[in-house]
């Protein structure tokens, strides 16, 4: 077998061996794309029935880490609203794209069609409250970063990890495109604006590599055009404890 079918092998032996009452599941992540290393963890989701609970666990094995996304049949409808609430959609396209490991009741089928639905509508809108604010958090952390000397290392190297993150869910949220986190926060920036995603990413590139952060600054301000333009004076919000 190649390492693709090792995978899938080792994946649908996990969960015969710990979930015999399993309705379905299926393999995603690198694993279910041949981008695996010999490091990575299996990504595997699995339907239960509706006596059991939705949870996420994190186990070891055959020696391998697997992070499981388990959910009842009854909890999915609700479990994908939160997930697309989120804008980052993870469980989502776990069963958009995963490769199926056992569906012999088509659960896994309907589930994943369910999934492919609710990718297609988008992840909502940001409020009018929730861009403004993102406009003035963006605003304050560029500000910061122009103003932090190049010997500040550590303070310049924060910022920037800052100004790509906001910078990031303000520039999807425009496109009503999906966001990410980790890996996965270049990968959708990209796939949303592939010419101010770039900008932003080089710009991150050019502090981390060159203490410079006169590139990550302008491709900032292009966001920022595209939602009114930078925000300090004038910005207030209500708030109560």
């Amino acid at each position: 077998m190649n390492d693709h079918e090792t995978l899938h092998a080792e994946a649908a032996r996990l969960v015969e061996a710990r979930f015999p009452h399993a309705l379905g599941a299926l393999l995603g992540g690198s694993a279910a794309h041949g981008r695996a290393t010999p490091t990575s963890d299996l990504d595997v989701a699995i339907l239960l029935p509706d006596s059991d609970t939705s949870r996420r666990e994190v186990v070891r094995h055959d020696g391998r880490l697997a992070e499981l996304f388990l959910n009842t049949l009854a909890d999915i409808p609700e479990f994908f609203a939160w997930d697309r609430n989120r804008r980052r959609g993870t469980v989502l396209f776990l069963y958009d794209q995963g490769v199926s490991l056992a569906d012999p009741y088509g659960h896994v089928a309907r589930t994943r069609r369910l999934a492919q639905e609710v990718l297609a509508s988008g992840p909502p809108p940001l409020t009018v409250a929730e861009r403004e604010h993102g406009r003035y958090v963006l605003t304050c952390f560029m500000d910061d970063l122009v103003d932090t000397p190049p010997a500040d290392r550590y303070e310049q190297l924060s910022l920037a990890d800052q100004v790509v993150g906001k910078a990031a869910h303000l520039l999807t949220a425009h496109h009503h495109a999906w966001t990410g986190i980790g890996k996965w926060l270049p990968r959708r920036l990209l796939d949303a604006d592939p010419v101010r995603g770039k900008a932003l990413l080089d710009g991150h590139r050019a502090v981390a590599e060159r203490a410079e952060p006169a590139p990550l600054a302008s491709a900032v301000e292009e966001v920022l055009a595209l939602l009114g333009g930078p925000l300090r004076e004038g910005y207030s919000h209500g708030w109560s404890p």
